[in-house]
């Protein structure tokens, strides 16, 4: 198994504390982090602190029992890929969803330099109605 795919790993397959640990451990300073179009989070964020504000505080606060549970990963030299499905309940309508994701990460010198999202961001818009 790569270090790479055991470093991603790390940030998906544990608690939500020690994924966020492991995650802002593996953040360059100038990670670029793209969360895809039409998602409520689009955009390109860089830096850890711009990246955990804009994104993952906002999942953490918006959102009840939001998850990304993986089921496979892939590994190509620098770059990894996990694919999976999101879930979770939008506190603002209570409506649920669960829809397929993927995330592209490119690694160097052990960190993450970008990550790009795919995903049917349709089904996570539904439950913002």
């Amino acid at each position: 198994m790569s270090h790479n795919l055991q470093m991603i790993q790390s940030t998906y397959e544990n608690s939500p504390q020690e994924n966020a640990k492991n995650l802002k451990a593996l953040l360059d300073e100038n990670s670029s982090w793209t969360e895809a179009a039409g998602f409520p989070y689009a955009g390109t964020y860089v830096g850890s602190d711009e990246i955990f504000t804009q994104v993952f505080r906002r999942l953490a606060t918006e959102w009840d029992a939001f998850q990304a549970k993986v089921h496979t990963y892939l590994a190509d030299g620098d770059k990894v890929a996990a694919f999976g499905v999101y879930s979770g309940t939008y506190k603002q309508t209570g409506k649920a969803f669960e829809a397929a994701f993927a995330h592209l990460y490119h690694l160097k010198d052990g960190k993450i330099v970008t990550m790009q999202q795919i995903v049917d961001s349709a089904l996570v818009n539904d439950a913002l109605k």
